[in-house]
């Protein structure tokens, strides 16, 4: 399970370190993807089997369907992460989330994301402004 908020950074041949709590769980080989709100998503070889089968099923008749897997299958690179936990961000990948120098590790339960620190800092921000409207809704649904 992956869980925590870290901070890395991006080195001048574009690799990122993951952090060594991920490291065992990830193995040697992961999915980067471009993921929801201008980040990138990273799973492990198992979980992302799993969610390109589900991907692939869906109906191509919608178009937001079409989009949504789309953006997630076209977009993905099976990456091998190195000796020390690099992996290497491809260059179409790292602009698509905008990643500079810094960036936040974000772990989430079956997946991490790869956040632009400064965007990740502004999203946490407006998602803290709008806590209590969101327990409400999960409240709602059962789940809080």
């Amino acid at each position: 399970m992956f869980i925590g908020e870290y901070q890395h950074s991006i080195d001048p041949k574009k690799r990122l370190a993951v952090p060594s709590k991920f490291r065992d769980e990830l193995k040697n080989k992961v999915v980067v993807t471009r993921g929801l709100d201008k980040c990138l998503f990273i799973y492990p070889m198992s979980i992302w089997k799993s969610l390109a089968e589900k991907l692939g099923a869906m109906p191509v008749g919608e178009a937001s369907t079409r989009s949504f897997v789309r953006l997630m299958l076209a977009g993905a690179c099976d990456i091998e992460v190195d000796k020390q936990g690099r992996i290497l961000i491809p260059d179409y990948l790292k602009d698509y989330a905008n990643l500079k120098r810094n960036i936040v590790v974000a772990g989430l339960y079956n997946r991490l994301e790869i956040w632009d620190e400064k965007k990740w800092n502004d999203y946490k921000r407006k998602a803290e402004k709008n806590t209590d409207e969101i327990a409400e809704q999960l409240g709602k649904l059962g789940i809080y």
